[in-house]
């Protein structure tokens, strides 16, 4: 019999992702649909087992052809009775009993984490963690989210909040946070925050920017739109860019300090801003952390851009190996 497979599925509010992978984590089939978040999301999980029946069909495929499937989830996770509840991007209001409707649906085992902390598995297994018992993974995209791999297991801590790297403060008083305090990371180093900091700037710049004057002219723009003025040579982009990275800097060096990782990696869409926003974290990240981290943590850009939700899910499912 030929080695069991791995499924991971990455799901998000408007689209859930599938992966077919090795045991050694190498994807062999991928596709995706469209999350049908209408009538309170109770669509979501039917659509979901729908559309691996579809492809275990169209594969010639068995559930005695897997070891397990894993999912990353938005949502706060009950991990051992495999619920969902309050993932309020997919009208998840209220308590989901995902794991009971798949294992019975699919008869194959089924794990669910938080997304955050799956795309963290992810790229520490296959990506820019290179396997390595510690390793944190911060992801810049429309919030800042997070997970901590510690000597080898993904930290979750008493209530599941461990990683929410989004939520360090790095103003005390900065701008306030959907969370319900100030000066969180992610009010100024999501997408969302880069432009905030942008608009807050411009406040006080009187130079010649085409960034500020947009902002001046009422002008939609971007956290991309910014960074691209600023590898141009835009001052006042550039400006934007140092506080953000400044403010990066910050939260990286105390999470070196505490955690002492062998890699902090830097995910999510604002991180397409690649080496150029890597080398000004860094230099603030020297600046933050002390001698001993300084030389042994590693600041690196992720490497699996929309797979690692896949893959981290699929790893989801090795604990099951030996025990069917």
């Amino acid at each position: 019999m030929a080695e069991e497979k791995l499924l991971g599925i990455d799901l998000g509010g408007t689209t859930a992702k599938f992966a077919i992978l090795t045991q050694e984590g190498d994807i062999q089939q991928k596709w995706t649909i469209e999350t049908n978040i209408l009538d309170d999301g109770i669509h979501i999980v039917d659509d979901i087992i729908a559309s691996i029946k579809h492809r275990l069909n169209l594969y010639q495929m068995t559930a005695e052809d897997f070891v397990g499937i894993g999912m990353g989830s938005p949502g706060v996770i009950d991990r051992k009775a495999g619920t969902v509840v309050g993932a309020y991007n997919l009208n998840w209001a209220t308590l989901q009993p995902v794991k009971e409707k798949m294992e019975k649906a699919l008869g194959i085992p089924f794990a669910i984490d938080n997304d955050a902390n799956v795309a963290a598995l992810g790229e520490r297994w296959q990506g820019a963690g290179e396997n390595s018992p510690d390793v944190t993974f911060i992801t810049l995209g429309t919030g800042v989210g997070g997970g901590i791999v510690a000597e080898g297991h993904l930290l979750h801590g008493v209530v599941g909040a461990a990683g929410e790297i989004g939520h360090i403060t790095v103003d005390p008083d900065g701008f306030m946070c959907t969370c319900g305090k100030r000066g969180c990371l992610e009010t100024v180093a999501s997408a969302t925050g880069v432009v905030r900091v942008a608009r807050k700037m411009s406040e006080e710049f009187a130079g010649d920017s085409e960034i500020k004057q947009q902002i001046d002219d009422g002008e939609d723009i971007s956290s991309k739109d910014i960074f691209d003025a600023a590898q141009e040579g835009d001052h006042f982009a550039l400006l934007v860019v140092d506080k953000v990275c400044y403010y990066l800097g910050l939260a990286t060096g105390n999470i070196g300090n505490m955690l002492n990782p062998s890699d902090i990696v830097i995910g999510g869409g604002v991180s397409a801003a690649g080496e150029f926003l890597l080398e000004r974290v860094q230099k603030y990240f020297e600046q933050f952390s002390f001698t001993q981290v300084r030389e042994s943590t590693h600041l690196k850009l992720a490497q699996l851009g929309n797979d690692a939700g896949v893959i981290g899910a699929a790893s989801l499912a090795l604990q099951f190996l030996g025990g069917k």
